[in-house]
């Protein structure tokens, strides 16, 4: 009889292997980028350098690697990491028969009108058995001590399929952590590069404060000898306290800069550690775009992006086998006794084996929905691909027009700049020998000092700029430092 019993198990198991399930994964290599990001696009393929030799400012490298170790946003991208890779270690043994040490003590109690209470009943008056085998009563104990194994034998490939699932999951948490990585190199060079931009900007009004305080003291000097009117005091007065104002918006800024990047680097309010540098010496870093194939390998969320749509792809290959049957075998092994005396006699040996093929028939709604949902995720999953393909080509194309733009907005400003600078020494010269009005003098430093803030906020925005196609190409997560 066992032996036809094995026969069946192995006949179906046979029979089931030969079927397999038609699932058409969804595939990334059906969406394609364009060939180049239009005239603005450099040949040969982009130049991702470290973050060390990109920006060329040890302080600032400095601060990164401060913020890669310390940063709040990156440490808890580490855990779901962590979590993921349980995930993965649960799920390698899933396909592999689970071994259990067992220790059972109980006890029986029989009805007296029952096949085992009428049985063991019978079994005091028998003569084929000897004192060791009489069944105690009327409360039947129960010993056993042994081994217990259960085993689903993956026929169609369902455990295996969840264990992709697993694993591109895991694989997209890391490159989720890389894309905070390069996000946070991003935002502390910015943030660093800004704060050189304000210590500059307030340098400006320092020392326009000191050519207002000049002239309003030239206009006193006039009004004492009668060449000026209290007028033009009041104004030249009215023009120094709104530069002065203006310094103390400048200086908060730089306080508040100063923290973004403590809270970045994970620490409490501190003054940040700069390179001075004057605003001729600042110079953004130069790079080029390169082809947009290659943002498929550089960019991490589109990594992630893939990854994700790969787990979907096994979640619906899973839940399609889902409707397939399932061999389960189940097995037992060790001693077994109704008197603790008798367990460890070797005529207390015992085992079980027992396997069996189940397959939902009726009632299927709760596979049915899984297999719903499970396709759902998949083409959401997709769409967010392609999202994330077309926002980063757009996010390099934008930066590339940025630079460019701006860079021929800042070429005119600092011409503009120097203009007005030698308007500032004109008109105090006609001023001081009457061909000019002290109207005319503040006009021409309001304009000088309007134009320099102007002049340096572009710088801001040419690094900003740079920053940006940095991180839109992927640069900052493979080698930050």
């Amino acid at each position: 009889m066992l032996k036809y019993n094995r026969l069946i198990i192995v006949l179906v198991a046979g029979l089931s292997w030969g079927c397999k399930v038609n699932v058409t994964p969804v595939k990334t290599d059906h969406f394609h980028l364009p060939k180049s990001y239009g005239s603005l696009s450099a040949e040969g393929s982009a130049s991702l350098p470290e973050a060390r030799s990109f920006f060329g400012d040890d302080k600032l490298t400095a601060l990164i690697d401060t913020a890669l170790h310390n940063n709040f946003d990156l440490q808890t991208a580490l855990q779901k990491i962590e979590l993921a890779r349980a995930g993965v270690r649960y799920m390698k043994g899933v396909n592999l028969p689970d071994l259990s040490a067992s220790l059972v003590l109980g006890q029986r109690k029989f009805g007296k009108y029952t096949i085992d209470g009428v049985g063991n009943y019978d079994t005091g008056f028998s003569d084929n058995i000897s004192d060791k085998q009489q069944i105690p009563g009327p409360v039947v104990p129960d010993y056993f001590v042994g081994l217990q194994s259960s085993w689903e034998a993956d026929l169609w490939g369902k455990l295996k399929s969840k264990q992709k699932a697993a694993a591109a999951r895991f694989i997209a948490t890391e490159f989720g952590r890389d894309l905070i990585r390069t996000t946070l190199v991003a935002e502390v060079a910015g943030a660093y590069f800004e704060l050189t931009i304000l210590d500059n900007e307030r340098n400006i009004l320092e020392e326009n404060i000191r050519l207002q305080q000049s002239a309003l003291d030239i206009v006193r000097v006039l009004k004492q000898a009668g060449e000026a009117n209290q007028l033009g005091v009041e104004l030249l007065s009215a023009q120094l306290l709104s530069s002065k104002a203006l310094k103390v918006e400048v200086n908060q800024k730089i306080v508040e800069t100063e923290n973004t990047i403590n809270f970045l680097l994970g620490r409490f309010p501190q003054a940040i550690d700069r390179t001075a540098l004057s605003r001729d010496q600042i110079l953004p870093p130069q790079m080029k775009a390169g082809v947009p194939s290659a943002l498929l390998a550089n960019r991490p969320d589109i990594r992630q992006a893939e990854m994700e749509l790969m787990a979907t792809n096994a979640d619906v290959f899973s839940a399609k086998a889902a409707f397939y049957p399932s061999l389960n075998i189940n097995a037992t092994m060790g001693l077994q006794a109704f008197k603790a005396v008798l367990l460890f006699e070797p005529a207390s040996f015992a085992y079980t084996l027992a396997g069996g093929l189940t397959a939902p028939l009726l009632n299927r709604r709760a596979i049915i929905a899984n297999l719903m949902a499970s396709e759902a995720e998949q083409k959401q999953a997709y769409i967010n691909y392609q999202k994330t393909v077309v926002n980063s080509f757009t996010e390099v194309y934008n930066y590339l027009n940025l630079i460019d733009n701006t860079n021929q907005m800042y070429d005119l400003k600092a011409e503009e700049v120097d203009i007005l600078k030698v308007s500032i020494e004109t008109s105090s010269e006609l001023f001081k020998s009457g061909r000019a009005t002290y109207l005319e003098v503040i006009t021409a430093q309001k304009n000088a000092l309007q134009s320099q803030i102007e002049l340096i906020n572009l710088k801001k925005k040419q690094f900003n700029a740079v920053i940006g196609l940095y991180k839109s190409l992927g640069g900052g997560w493979n080698k930050a430092l």
